[in-house]
């Protein structure tokens, strides 16, 4: 059984979300991780004494396409700083009429639709399959929508979240597809995050902030680069004060997470102790030592 860890909260910021401002103590540190370079170095701090994790899932300046993220690397680095629930703060189309650019979605499904990306810590000698039934965990969802209420940010409360390849936007004719799907948003970025934040073991909850209504609505039929990143200035400012008022609301915790999302390789790893490859244990110890006893 896993013992109780002090909350140390993470946070990944997306398109336009690069820092985060107000942090006492704030240093930039490279983290090492046996799967290569996350994407930046991270930002340790404390918000009103809560110790805080950040890194800017494109990198600084925004050097980094969605397919060339190394998304093991990123979610070890927050794994081995201590992390214990990531907020993930992404950048998304809008795929509903009533979710207009500006509208905060605390996704709690998703429909990955991505294909070139390594989605798993897991490989042969080694083999788990951790449940994704519910890829959120609802008790950041509820912290989350406190958050936005309490600083006054329009926001819904559960959605669903597409996962495209990118870098290229929809076709019209995807974008029709995925509504007919009844899926409330579109990004390029939250798988396999949220698949491998969950095998990490971390709460993993995701804010989409929206910055288009994609190409299916006739009035965004050609969706533009300008077009996001007048969007996103104000997006990014607003995500800064929902991270600020959501901190305090997550210090307190004191046990596991009781949806089990910091127990969630209790009964995943189905290789046999005497075929498991020793090699291979050694990478993945960042993920596997609480699990494996190591």
């Amino acid at each position: 059984m896993a013992a109780a860890q002090e909350p140390i909260i993470g946070v990944i910021g997306g398109s336009g979300v690069y820092e985060i401002g107000g942090l006492e103590g704030a240093m930039w540190l490279k983290v090492e991780t046996p799967f290569g370079d996350p994407s930046d170095e991270l930002l340790f701090g404390r918000l009103n004494g809560q110790k805080m994790v950040f890194l800017p899932r494109h990198g600084r300046g925004h050097r980094l396409p969605p397919s060339d993220l190394n998304y093991r690397a990123n979610i070890c680095a927050m794994k081995l700083a201590g992390v214990t629930e990531i907020i993930s703060v992404s950048a998304c189309g809008s795929l509903k009429e009533h979710l207009d650019p500006g509208t905060f979605v605390l996704v709690d499904q998703f429909i990955d639709r991505s294909f070139a990306r390594t989605k798993t810590f897991f490989r042969e000698g080694l083999v788990a399959h951790v449940a994704m039934a519910h890829p959120t965990c609802g008790r950041l969802g509820d912290a989350l929508e406190a958050a936005c209420k309490q600083v006054g940010l329009k926001h819904q409360r559960s959605g669903t979240y597409l996962v495209m390849e990118g870098p290229q936007f929809s076709t019209r004719a995807e974008s029709e597809l995925y509504r007919s799907w009844n899926c409330d948003v579109i990004g390029m970025t939250n798988m396999p995050e949220a698949k491998l934040a969950r095998e990490a073991e971390l709460c993993y909850a995701t804010v989409a902030m929206v910055t288009d209504y994609d190409c299916w609505h006739d009035g965004h039929d050609s969706v533009t680069v300008d077009q996001i990143v007048k969007v996103l200035t104000a997006n990014a400012d607003n995500a800064r004060t929902l991270v600020k008022a959501v901190a305090p609301l997550l210090s307190g915790r004191r046990g596991l997470c009781e949806q089990g999302c910091h127990t969630a390789l209790n009964n995943a790893i189905i290789t046999s102790p005497a075929t498991r490859d020793p090699s291979v244990v050694a990478e993945l110890e960042p993920i596997v030592a609480r699990v494996l006893g190591l």
